[in-house]
């Protein structure tokens, strides 16, 4: 079991308030939440099998049934949709030992990324090498149903809130930050559990209501260890995803340097996930859905939007989050909205007037603008008892999913 209590004690409590109206308190590390993403905290209290309390990070915003930002620990049931469509999402990082790159570099390092690793819809014509996926004995079924498919998108980066970035960091070096998950193969997954919990929720006459989205699996059920299996591959997997994808950075960057380049170790985390843990004294599934584990001393990676900082991060294993931050600047506009509402022009300047490569270029481009995102500065001073910043990251260059 983690220690708690004497690291935590010297830790000044940032805790910004307690929601204490439903079966189970709601501790939120947040000014203001969303009205929906409110009524999701509060549908997820008042489950019968929650221990303790519901978690909500500074950067919470409304999901599928459960916010994004959320963190959930229950008593002998695992829920689908508290994991999410992406399982596995999550970053990495790594530091080279290049102090600084002109804006021709990084375009040139841009371009051979570009033509090695496929993004948005998009992903290898060929399968890639097995030697690049998870090894396992025998594959969970829906696992081993999609594993071609699985195998010409592994080392591809997916849509959405998906990046590579280039950045400088504090401690005056070239970073290199990836976010991606599991691809197509997490959605499947996640679709078909949450479908068989959905039924057989409905047939136990379940007292935890449909329209809160949140169907759940009994862990001692075949369902639930199937599912378990099944998630599990699918974080392997998309670690995997990660791993191949830096790879294929560095091969960009030998190109470009000619050779002249190291890296340090990669730093990997998820934030789309289930896992056995034990918190107040009791053993627990901890659901992160956009939320990251902060154990004492762990290393963690929390993004900021395109054009603003990231950080490589410290752990402060505060036992009331569950041991657990934000795992990025969370949204504040919905990606239709931000198509609508934001200015082209201002987003475009926002990120030239820093100098950063970036690849917006017409309204469509607006969903992932930084202004569509909460901002960082507010989301780290609000979780400064959950982690303290190691490196602090300035975006150079950007490709979106």
């Amino acid at each position: 079991m983690h220690i708690h209590s004497a690291s935590y004690n010297t830790i000044k409590k940032k805790m910004k308030q307690v929601i204490s109206s439903e079966k189970r308190p709601i501790k939120m590390w947040l000014d203001e939440i969303e009205e929906n993403a409110l009524t999701q905290a509060k549908n997820m209290a008042n489950l019968p099998f929650v221990h303790k309390h519901v978690a909500l990070m500074p950067d919470a915003h409304m999901g599928y049934g459960m916010p994004i930002g959320g963190v959930l620990a229950t008593k002998g049931v695992i829920i689908p949709n508290a994991v999410g469509v992406d399982i596995g999402c999550g970053m990495c990082a790594m530091r080279t030992n290049i102090e600084d790159a002109d804006s021709e570099t990084l375009k040139q390092i841009m371009s051979q990324l570009r033509k090695l690793i496929p993004v948005g819809f998009t992903w290898h014509k060929k399968a890639q090498d097995e030697k690049y996926m998870p090894q396992s004995d025998e594959l969970p079924m829906l696992v081993e149903r999609h594993i071609t498919k699985a195998q010409q998108q592994i080392g591809s980066l997916g849509g959405g809130n998906h990046f590579i970035e280039i950045q400088h960091g504090s401690d005056g070096f070239i970073w290199v930050m990836i976010h991606s998950g599991s691809r197509n193969l997490g959605n499947q997954v996640a679709q078909h559990y949450n479908k068989i919990a959905k039924n057989l929720n409905e047939r136990w006459h379940s007292t935890v209501p449909a329209s809160y989205d949140l169907a759940f699996l009994p862990i001692e059920t075949e369902e639930a260890h199937a599912y378990m299996k099944e998630m599990n591959y699918c974080v392997d997997f998309a670690f995997a995803n990660r791993r191949l994808m830096m790879e294929r950075v560095q091969n960009a960057f030998m190109e470009v340097f000619k050779g002249e380049v190291e890296f340090n170790d990669l730093i990997n985390i998820a934030h789309n996930y289930a896992a056995w843990e034990n918190h107040f004294n009791e053993n627990v599934l901890v659901h992160r859905k956009g939320a990251t584990r902060a154990r004492l001393g762990e290393t963690g990676i929390i993004p900021g939007s395109q054009g603003t900082k990231s950080y490589i991060v410290e752990g402060l294993g505060n036992p009331e989050s569950f041991e657990s931050c934000s795992h990025g600047a969370g949204r504040v506009m919905g990606r239709k909205q931000a198509q609508r509402e934001l200015d082209l022009e201002t987003e475009i300047k926002r990120l030239d007037d820093k100098g950063i490569v970036h690849s917006i270029r017409n309204r469509k481009d607006l969903d992932e603008a930084a202004g569509a995102y909460k901002d960082i500065d507010t989301v780290m001073a609000n979780q400064t008892d959950l982690v303290k910043v190691k490196v602090e990251l300035e975006p150079l260059a950007v490709v979106k999913g």
